[in-house]
């Protein structure tokens, strides 16, 4: 690991934490499968993306090396992952792509991992640049990662920069779910919701001292931030979804509206024929963990046809992204041996119980009433994007926004618009 440069955007203990360092304490050491911490060490500690060659070598050569499935006949991804796609792919992989360049692209901002309860946590943490920054915790879902915002951080912490008044800049933090990416992994025993909210509370307030913040978040993300609102409602500012899960059953057919009624036909029908992955990750982790652990091909499959499926993309064999980016993110997964303790996640939706009582996907039931903005996008998954009015059945909604183009993927989709949303929404809640 290279140790980070101090910046002007740094607190005043993150920046402590780096002289520390440089006096000798120790750093943090990346290694294959994840990262570890010194047991009790809260305090943040830089961080910086240095994969090992012989990580990427050993990747690169499952891949050159696979044995491929045989191919159905179709130019589209009717049956799952397009073989043409992934073929092509496979290829510019080994040929042209640049681990390098990505991980120089993941090192542009400060990050830092800490001991938060039984997990070393890596998180961005990018100071705001304005006359009072507003706390801001962003939280990916899957299959995605904090690859997913990082062409959100500078407009969010330095608006003047990018258009925006200063007034509207955020303090930035974005941590990997537990499991994922630079994060430690749970112990032999699936986590969710419940626990990575109390995670993400304590980081915010005893680790980085904030009294109170706003969050967002979308996928598992999502429910992460209804879990937040509802252990922690007097920290949260507010909470900004671009997915929001539904935190109770539908009304009685006969009381619904037209959109209502339109929406639960696509929800079932989503549900018929796209969340057979959702059952096999949350009913039978391990199972599906040995082919994936094992197969760099067999991930970016299993990655890729789900950004295709859920991303707001007009080619007939692209996702929405670039091959850069998708093997990028891909590649978060692969170099810190995490696809399969992510997939743990789900198993938590059922496993990870909360001692105010358990509701629809690990959230427990009840209105929130911290505060809510829904983003609305044209591609997103029906289940995650119910109608206004049920939204407000279940939140203390006060913004609701429609975008013409953007799917699943909200922030890597279209960054600006929705940098533009959490900017409008979180104005009216600054003190």
């Amino acid at each position: 690991m290279r140790p980070a440069k101090p910046a002007a955007t740094l607190s005043r203990r993150a920046f402590a934490a780096i002289m520390l360092a440089a006096a000798g304490a120790p750093l943090l050491a990346l290694r294959e499968g994840g990262c570890e911490a010194a047991a009790g060490d809260a305090a943040p500690r830089p961080f910086k993306v240095d994969i090992p060659q012989a990580t990427i070598d050993r990747i690169l050569l499952r891949v050159r090396e696979a044995q491929w499935p045989q191919r159905l006949d179709a130019g589209d991804w009717r049956y799952g992952a397009d073989w043409d796609y992934m073929k092509s792919l496979a290829q510019y992989w080994v040929d042209q792509f640049d681990w390098r360049k990505a991980e120089a692209g993941l090192n542009r901002y400060p990050q830092f991992v800490s001991r938060v309860g039984d997990f070393d946590i890596h998180f961005y943490h990018v100071r705001g640049r304005g006359p009072k920054p507003m706390p801001l915790i962003l939280t990916h879902g899957w299959p995605g990662s904090v690859f997913e915002f990082l062409e959100a951080i500078g407009p969010l912490t330095d608006p003047a920069s990018f258009g925006g008044p200063a007034d509207d800049a955020f303090d930035v933090v974005i941590p990997s779910l537990p499991g994922f990416g630079f994060s430690s992994k749970p112990k032999g025993k699936p986590v969710g919701a419940p626990t990575t909210a109390a995670l993400w509370n304590r980081l915010m307030t005893e680790v980085l001292g904030y009294t109170r913040y706003g969050a967002q978040g979308g996928d598992v993300g999502s429910v992460v931030m209804a879990q937040l609102a509802r252990q922690f409602p007097e920290q949260l500012v507010g909470v900004h979804f671009n997915g929001i899960p539904l935190l109770g059953p539908l009304p009685p057919e006969q009381e619904r509206t037209a959109e209502e009624q339109a929406w639960a036909k696509k929800f079932s029908d989503y549900i018929a024929t796209e969340r057979d992955y959702f059952n096999e990750q949350q009913h039978k982790p391990q199972t599906i963990g040995f082919p994936l652990a094992d197969s760099p091909l067999g991930t970016a499959a299993w990655i890729v046809e789900k950004l295709k499926a859920w991303s707001d993309s007009d080619h007939e064999q692209e996702p929405a992204f670039s091959r850069d980016q998708v093997l990028a993110n891909i590649m978060i997964y692969l170099v810190t041996n995490s696809i399969d303790t992510s997939v743990w996640f789900f198993r938590g939706y059922i496993e990870d119980q909360n001692p105010a009582g358990q509701g629809a996907r690990g959230t427990p039931p009840g209105r929130i009433a911290v505060p809510t903005g829904k983003v609305s996008l044209p591609r997103e998954a029906p289940p995650l994007d119910p109608p206004q009015s049920l939204i407000a059945r279940y939140y203390n909604l006060v913004r609701y926004t429609k975008l013409p183009r953007g799917g699943h993927f909200a922030f890597w989709e279209q960054p600006l618009p929705m940098v533009s949303d959490v900017r409008e929404f979180f104005r009216t809640l600054r003190s």
